[in-house]
C-alpha cells in the first residue's frame, strides 16, 4: 500500500533556557542545513506553499487510487511560513509553564503533567493577585464545561481553556510571571502575518477534507522540536474535527524526545475525554545532529534522549501505552514506523499478549521504499497492515533524500548482504522443488 515532563517554572534555572528553544533567530530562516534523514521545505512565498499544497492534494488522490487504505503525509512547514509555528510554540510552551507554576505554588511541583489539578478558588485568587484577571473577569472562564473534575483545572482544562480564551487575534498573548500581565508576544504582527496564518490553517483544512472524502489517512509528519507544540496542537485540532467517525488525521511522536510519553499521554486523555480516534505515527526521530547544534547554539538543554536505549526504552513505553489503549477503547490507532527488528517482534508479542488481531486494523506498520524488505514483506504475507513510505519529486531533490538515509543507517547494508543471501537461498529452494511460479508465490 502506498503512504504517500513538566516545564520548569519561570522561577528555575532551567526556564530561561528553555524559553530560548523556541525563540526565533537570526540565521535560521533556512531549516534544511544539518538534516540528514528527513525530507525539509524553504519558505520562499505564498504562492510556493499553495503549490505545495497542490502536490499534496495529488499525493492524496494517488494513495486513494492505488489502496483501499492508503496514507499520504504532509509536512506543516511546507503550507505556511515557519516563522509562525516557531511564535505559536513559544506561546504553548509559556502557558504551560505558566500552568506549572501555579502547580508547584499550589505544592504538586513533581506529579506527572496529567496529575496536576489546580484548585479553581486558589487558581482565581493568583490571576486576581497577578493583575491578569480580577475574579469577576475570571469567573466565566471556569465554568463547568471548562473543568474536567468539579472545582478543579487540570492540563487539559487548561489547554481548552487557551482555545475559548484566544481566537486567531489573541493568539499571541502569553502571561508574563514579572509584570503579572498578559502581554502580546508579538506587538507588530502585521495585517499580511495575520493572513498567512490564517492561509495556513485554511490549506491544512482542505488537504484534511478531501483525505475525508478519499479515504485516505492524512499523516502529519513531525518536525523540529521548537515548531513542534505548534504542529502537534494544529494537528490535534484537525483530530478533534476529523476524527469523529474514524482516524483520519494521524500525528507524528518523535520517540528521541525527553518529553514524548508526557506528549502522548496527555493527548491520548483528551481524546478519551472528547470521544473521538486518536491516531498516531511513532518514529524514533530524525533531526538530531541539527537539534543538538542548535541547542549548544542558542543554550537551551538539549531537548533529546541522552543515548539510543533510552531513546528505544521511550519509543516502547509510548508504544505500549498505546496498544493499552487500543485494548482499552478500541479507539486508538498507531503506526509503528520502524526499521528495527526487535520493535517490531515487540509490537507483535504485545498485539497477542492484549487480544489485538490484525484484521482490527488499528495498528500499521511502516518502512521505507527499498529498505528493510526482510520485515515488510514477511509481516504483509503474515496479514499485517504494512506500508511502505514512498519519497516522491524530481530525481535531484529526492535522491539525496535517499543517499542520507542510507549514510545514516550504516547497519543498512550488512542487512542487506543478510537480505540478499535469504533471497537467493528461496530462489534456489524454489528451482529444486520446482514450485518457483507455483500459484501461491
Amino acid at each position: 500500500a502506498g503512504l504517500c515532563g513538566p516545564s520548569p517554572s519561570s522561577s528555575t534555572p532551567g526556564a530561561e533556557q528553555r524559553e530560548k528553544q523556541y525563540r526565533a533567530h537570526r540565521g535560521f530562516g533556512d531549516r534544511r542545513g544539518g538534516v540528514i534523514s528527513a525530507r525539509t521545505y524553504f519558505y520562499a512565498d505564498e504562492a510556493k506553499c499553495d503549490q505545495h499544497m497542490e502536490t499534496f492534494l495529488h499525493c492524496i488522490d494517488a494513495s486513494s487510487g492505488s489502496s483501499e487504505d492508503g496514507f499520504s503525509a504532509i509536512k506543516l512547514t511546507a503550507l505556511g511560513r515557519p516563522q509562525f509555528l516557531l511564535q505559536f510554540s513559544e506561546v504553548l510552551v509559556k502557558w504551560r509553564r505558566f500552568f506549572h507554576q501555579m502547580a508547584a505554588e499550589q505544592g504538586q511541583a513533581g506529579r506527572a503533567a496529567l496529575e496536576m489539578k489546580l484548585e479553581v478558588a486558589k487558581l482565581q485568587e493568583a490571576l486576581a493577585n497577578l493583575g491578569i484577571a480580577t475574579k469577576a473577569e475570571s469567573q466565566h472562564w471556569f465554568t463547568g464545561e471548562n473543568l474536567g473534575v468539579s472545582g478543579t483545572v487540570d492540563l487539559l482544562d487548561w489547554n481548552s481553556l487557551i482555545d475559548s480564551r484566544t481566537k486567531l487575534s489573541k493568539l499571541l498573548l502569553v502571561p508574563n510571571m514579572q509584570t503579572g500581565q498578559l502581554e502580546p508576544l508579538l506587538s507588530c504582527f502585521t495585517e499580511e502575518e495575520d493572513l498567512q496564518m490564517k492561509r495556513m490553517l485554511q490549506r491544512m483544512d482542505i488537504l484534511a477534507k478531501r483525505a475525508t472524502e478519499k479515504g485516505v489517512r492524512l499523516m502529519v509528519d513531525a518536525e523540529q522540536s521548537y515548531f513542534q507544540p505548534a504542529i502537534s496542537r494544529l494537528t490535534l485540532e484537525m483530530q478533534r474535527r476529523f476524527n469523529r467517525e474514524r482516524a483520519i488525521i494521524f500525528n507524528t511522536y518523535q520517540c528521541y524526545l525527553k518529553e514524548a510519553y508526557d506528549n502522548v499521554t496527555v493527548d491520548v486523555e483528551l481524546s478519551r475525554r472528547e470521544g473521538w480516534h486518536f491516531g498516531t505515527k511513532l518514529v524514533r526521530g530524525a533531526y538530531m545532529e541539527q537539534e543538538r547544534e542548535r541547542a549548544a547554539q542558542i543554550g537551551y538543554e538539549d531537548p533529546i534522549n541522552p543515548t539510543y536505549e533510552k531513546t528505544n526504552e521511550m519509543y516502547h513505553r509510548c508504544l505500549d501505552y498505546i496498544l493499552e489503549e487500543i485494548k482499552h477503547s478500541r479507539k486508538a490507532n498507531v503506526m509503528v514506523a520502524s526499521h528495527n527488528e526487535d520493535t517490531v517482534k515487540f509490537t507483535l508479542r504485545r498485539m497477542m499478549e492484549l487480544g489485538i488481531h490484525p484484521s482490527e486494523k488499528k495498528v500499521y506498520f511502516g518502512q521505507l521504499l527499498g529498505m528493510c524488505d526482510q520485515i515488510t514483506f514477511p509481516l504483509g504475507q503474515a496479514g499485517f497492515p504494512v506500508y511502505k513510505y514512498v519519497p516522491y519529486g524530481p530525481v535531484n531533490e529526492v535522491l539525496p533524500y535517499l543517499s542520507r538515509r542510507a549514510q545514516e543507517n550504516r547497519g543498512f547494508m550488512q542487512r542487506a548482504n543478510r537480505e540478499r543471501d535469504l533471497l537467493w537461498r528461496e530462489v534456489k529452494r524454489r528451482l529444486l522443488t520446482g514450485s518457483l511460479f507455483g500459484p501461491n508465490h
